[in-house]
């Protein structure tokens, strides 16, 4: 099984299906390609039928999209264990996941992910609208689940993969959170697989300009 990505600092669409893949210890292969460079629509092209990233190669499927693949990977791999058991749970985990897929583009739009920075931001009405709502979703979660486990869902699901770059973002640009929000954003952090994608994000050396948004704030 191989995963196509893309930069580790930057591409928040492929975080998403390799943090499941790597917390569950599902083993594949990480084809990483540097986004942006020349040539990297043809070297994509190889995968990828959309020429974008996550792809997922395995065997005679293709599954791109980062939710199609963290479903597949969740039935195929894992028994559906990255959802909830429960069908009203399992339905409101699916809810989350797809609002986080499908919305928020002021946040995407004004807060790249940027794993290795720490940097000030201004942002629009429209986005600080949005990072309440992602606090209110948060907050909403480990009130009903905190006493099955730290994640969003009381165990670790599909829901803790999709908004695993909100919470990387929410890092960089210092989004004040209320504070079941903090600890959920600090239960990520201390992901061991999350950790592992930082680590690797900070020893890349690309820069993009168009991910470069804000002030660096002093160490």
């Amino acid at each position: 099984m191989q995963l196509v990505i893309g930069n580790k600092n930057y591409s928040s669409w492929s975080l998403r299906p390799w943090l499941l893949l790597r917390h569950f210890g599902v083993t594949f292969e990480e084809i990483n390609i540097a986004l942006f460079t020349d040539g990297y629509q043809q070297k994509l092209a190889q995968y990828s039928p959309t020429l974008r990233v996550p792809v997922l190669k395995d065997g005679e499927s293709t599954i791109w999209d980062s939710l199609a693949i963290c479903e597949y990977v969740s039935e195929r791999y894992l028994q559906g264990s990255a959802l909830p058991s429960k069908i009203q749970e399992r339905a409101l985990c699916r809810s989350y996941c797809s609002e986080m897929h499908s919305g928020f583009m002021a946040i995407r739009r004004e807060m790249p992910m940027n794993c290795r920075a720490r940097k000030r931001l201004e942002i629009t009405a429209a986005a600080e609208a949005e990072c309440r709502r992602v606090d209110q979703l948060f907050s909403d979660a480990r009130a009903q689940f905190f006493g099955r486990g730290d994640y969003l869902f009381g165990e670790f699901s599909l829901a803790d993969c999709l908004f695993a770059p909100i919470v990387m973002r929410f890092t960089t640009y210092g989004i004040e959170l209320s504070k079941f929000s903090q600890e959920y954003v600090k239960t990520m952090l201390q992901n061991t697989a999350l950790s592992v994608w930082i680590e690797d994000a900070q020893n890349e050396s690309q820069i993009l300009p168009d991910f470069e948004l804000g002030v660096e704030i002093s160490p």
